[in-house]
């Protein structure tokens, strides 16, 4: 049987791919639990310094497996589906945006549901020019879940949010592009290639500096701007002891590209 989720490193990027392509992706506890143990790893290993996310075959992700969340259960029967956010689609969301790697959702192809949300709650977003992107929430009777409340209205706005949740609708790639869901678009033909050498490049970034990006935006939604601007002196003061800081300044006087090594010391 196949691994629910496929895990390598390249180039210092963890390559984190869904693996149920028969079924677009669609998440599971085989997926939830294959993307622990990949974080489980991405956290604790100092030589991976960013996240490909991305999908096998035609989708990146459907969202929850209705099909096999309802195996011998009567569809009508009540259920607490709080209870399975609790456990297993909150902590991945929580755990990616704290992450102090950055991530880079790659969006391959079909992306509905809680499959959108868990792209969201990447760092850049990017997809290939065949994906598309539904809130398909509502046609089941329930709402945005995975972060999509959160996320949605802070990328496109409120009027744009309102309406890809209610009306359900499934939009193109170039739509998400235009309404600032996705970052870029890349042909089909190279995309994969294209997302590698993005999470590559990041890589080679000064890590601790996007970590603290990363506090930084995170930060910004629930602070007023004097707040935030104490965070920033903060955090600047921090990076300014970096060994990456330091090696960014003698590389610019010596005319030169930088070698950060992402390490506080």
């Amino acid at each position: 049987m196949a691994e629910a989720v496929l895990f390598e490193v390249k180039e210092a990027v963890a390559i984190v791919t869904l693996n149920r392509p028969e079924r677009l992706n669609a998440l599971n506890g085989d997926i939830h639990a294959g993307l622990r143990a990949a974080f489980d790893k991405i956290e604790t290993d100092e030589a991976i310094r960013a996240v490909l996310l991305t999908g096998a075959g035609r989708g990146f992700c459907a969202g929850a497996d209705l099909m096999q969340s309802l195996s011998g259960v009567n569809a009508a029967e009540k259920r607490d589906l709080g209870a399975a956010l609790d456990k297993e689609y909150n902590p991945l969301v929580r755990r990616m945006r704290a992450l102090p790697k950055p991530i880079v959702s790659a969006v391959n192809g079909v992306a509905a549901g809680a499959g959108v949300n868990l792209a969201l709650a990447g760092d850049i977003i990017i997809a290939a020019q065949s994906a598309n992107f539904t809130q398909a929430f509502i046609r089941i009777g329930l709402i945005p879940d995975a972060g999509g409340t959160y996320f949605l209205p802070r990328l496109i706005g409120d009027a744009r949010a309102r309406a890809l949740a209610m009306l359900g609708e499934t939009i193109t790639a170039e739509q998400a592009l235009a309404f600032g869901l996705v970052y870029r678009l890349f042909d089909d033909a190279v995309f994969h290639e294209e997302a590698l050498k993005i999470a590559a490049g990041l890589a080679q970034k000064p890590t601790l500096a996007l970590a603290a990006m990363k506090r930084a935006f995170a930060a910004s939604a629930g602070n007023g701007l004097d707040e935030q601007l104490d965070l920033e002196r903060d955090l600047q003061r921090d990076m300014g002891y970096t060994p990456d800081f330091a090696e960014g300044v003698t590389a610019f006087v010596e005319k030169r590209a930088a070698r950060f090594t992402g390490k506080a010391g």
